[in-house]
This record gives structure tokens, C-alpha cells and sequence, in this order.
């Protein structure tokens, strides 16, 4: 029965959220059993750029440390938070949800190359939480039965509890930073005098992820209306005649 809930709560996830957290998962599993090893996850640009190897683009931001508190404190936010955006402010605009994912993930891959970071997964995390809270503003939040806030103080919460556990808050910061960068683009920008919007979702995106709306000046032919298809009972008695 707990399979069953657990398969049933796995498939209800939206399409991007599932796997997103799929794959950090299975990375972190594969760590942990040592198929592989962080050194060949991090990001490096040296390494990416000289000897190719393109995949660190894309795996330091699926590894968030060995299995612990750390972990499973990130895998909460980022699954609560990608999918209440997925589900919310992004239901029906799965291409826009994947832009915003390659527009963020490009942007901290650029302050990546000038910085010392190695794993971008944290960054992403804060990011999603920094873009549901602006869009939500009038939530109120209660972290760990200590502090009442609304949403937009969220990002900046979590900040201060990673000061508190001896983190680094530079990537906190940037998260922060994208998530504003984002949202000031998309949703502040475009509603100023003279503003546009800036960000368009590419088209080969919509098609691939959207599913395309009916043309409302499609006729169709006089034979395709269904009042002119064959019943069921009909076509049975041309099969089967009595």
C-alpha cells in the first residue's frame, strides 16, 4: 500500500518537477554507491572547455552532497517549490517553466566561471523559492514553529539558516540574485512605462513541450462532423447481418 502511494504521489508530479528531482536523486544515489564520484560531477571550466567534458554544464547542478540533513532539506524545497510554480504560475507554460530553468542555469554558470563554485544545485533551489515568493506575497510562512513571515522574506530566511549551519551564503546570494534578475524581467519590466518583455520563450520549446491549441477556424469536412458518423449499433449490424 505504501509503494502504491508512493507511485501514485511519483506519477501525479508534474512533468518538469519529476524529473528534475528524479535525476538529482539518482545522482546522489550513484554517489553514494560509488558508480561515480563528485570529482567528476563539479563544475570546472578548465575541464569543460579544454577537455570537453560538457556534461559538468549540467551535473553540477543535480549533486547536493552526500545523503544527510543537507540533502534532504534541499530535495524538500526543491520539490515543494518547482512544483507549486509548475502547478501555479507556470500551469499550462511548460516551455516558459524550461526557459526560465536554461535562462537561470545559464546565468549561474556565467558567474561560475569568475567564481569558486563547484555545485550550483543549492543556487537553483533558492532561485525557484526567490520566483514562487514574489508571486505569491501575501503567503504567510512559519519556519520550523520559530518565525512567522510572509513569502517574500522566504529566500532570505533560508540565507540566514545556512549562516546559522556554518554554510557559505555566496551561493544563497546567488540564487537570490538570478531569481530577482528573473523576475524583474518577466513580471516587473514588461508592466513599466515603455517596458516589453524581454524574455521570449523560444519557439522550438512551445513545440516541444506545449501542446498546441486547436485552431478555432478549423471546419472540419462534411463527413467528419459526428452527427454524420456511423453509430456503433449500425456498423455492428453491417458487420454482422442478420
Amino acid at each position: 500500500m505504501a509503494y502504491q502511494g508512493f507511485a501514485q504521489e511519483y506519477l501525479g508530479m508534474p512533468a518538469v518537477t519529476r524529473a528534475y528531482t528524479t535525476a538529482c536523486v539518482l545522482t546522489t544515489a550513484a554517489v553514494q554507491l560509488e558508480f561515480i564520484t563528485p570529482f567528476q560531477l563539479y563544475f570546472n571550466p578548465d575541464l569543460i572547455f579544454r577537455k570537453f567534458q560538457i556534461w559538468r554544464l549540467i551535473t553540477n547542478f543535480l549533486f547536493f552532497g552526500p545523503l544527510g540533513f543537507s540533502f534532504f532539506f534541499n530535495m524538500i524545497f526543491l520539490y515543494r517549490y518547482c512544483r507549486m510554480l509548475e502547478e501555479g504560475s507556470f500551469r499550462g507554460r511548460t516551455a516558459d517553466f524550461v526557459f526560465m530553468f536554461l535562462f537561470g542555469g545559464f546565468l549561474m554558470t556565467l558567474f561560475g566561471l569568475f567564481a569558486s563554485l563547484f555545485f550550483l544545485g543549492q543556487a537553483f533551489t533558492i532561485m525557484l523559492v526567490y520566483v514562487w515568493s514574489r508571486r505569491n506575497p501575501y503567503i504567510r510562512m512559519n519556519f520550523f514553529g520559530l518565525l512567522n513571515f510572509q513569502a517574500p522574506f522566504l529566500p532570505w530566511v533560508l540565507m540566514g539558516f545556512s549562516l546559522l549551519l556554518g554554510n557559505s551564503i555566496i551561493i544563497d546570494l546567488l540564487g537570490i540574485a538570478v531569481g530577482h534578475i528573473y523576475y524583474f524581467l518577466e513580471d516587473v519590466f514588461p508592466n513599466q512605462p515603455g517596458g516589453k518583455k524581454l524574455l521570449l520563450t523560444p519557439g522550438f520549446l512551445k513545440m516541444v513541450f506545449d501542446t498546441p491549441e486547436e485552431d478555432p477556424n478549423y471546419n472540419p469536412l462534411p463527413e467528419d462532423h459526428p452527427e454524420n458518423q456511423p453509430r456503433d449499433q449500425d456498423q455492428n449490424q453491417q458487420q454482422h447481418p442478420q
